[in-house]
């Protein structure tokens, strides 16, 4: 029969091995949102970088869409570049992270919804994003490359948002 102390110390054994596997899990996750947060602004840095490099071109990609005046085509392909650019610093440097992971978001689906209204308006075109990497995918490519990249930026922001609860609620 175990005396009242020998009950406590096994119980505080127990719950200090399950902190440290709750510890291991939590670190674990936060290395993985970690990867992705990393994953993410890469893709958003090269891809801005490359629109950098030839805003003409860039320019044009977006004129062929015919959503937008010219005019404004060039000025977007001016400004979108660098905005890719510092969204995702923001993402691995941890400053304005949340507006940085707004902005990326609402680009993309603002590039989807754009994408497919070109194609049910029967225009083919190639977004331009990763430069002459990406002018050879088909639309079903391109596609589930921009729906990845939007799943991936609302886990991240679910993650932020649903953490900010967690804590307010404590």
């Amino acid at each position: 029969m175990r005396t009242p102390n020998a009950q406590r110390a096994t119980s505080s054994v127990e719950t200090s091995a399950e902190g440290a596997t709750s510890n291991i899990k939590h670190q674990t996750s936060n290395l993985l949102w970690r990867i992705v947060d990393l994953i993410i602004a890469g893709i958003f840095i090269y891809a801005g970088a490359i629109k950098v490099l030839d805003p003409v071109q860039f320019a044009n990609d977006i004129d062929n869409y015919k959503i937008l005046p010219w005019t404004i085509a060039v000025g977007l392909a001016f400004y979108l570049p660098w905005l890719e650019i510092f969204c995702g610093l923001a993402l691995i440097l941890r400053r304005l992270y949340l507006g940085g992971l707004s902005i990326l978001t609402v680009l993309v689906a603002v590039f989807l919804v754009a994408t497919v209204a070109a194609k049910v308006r029967g225009l083919d075109i190639t977004c331009g994003c990763f430069g002459h990497a990406s002018q050879n995918w088909n639309f079903p490519a391109h596609l589930a490359v921009d729906l990845a990249i939007l799943g991936a930026l609302l886990a991240l922001s679910f993650r932020i948002v649903s953490g900010n609860r967690l804590q307010n609620a404590v």
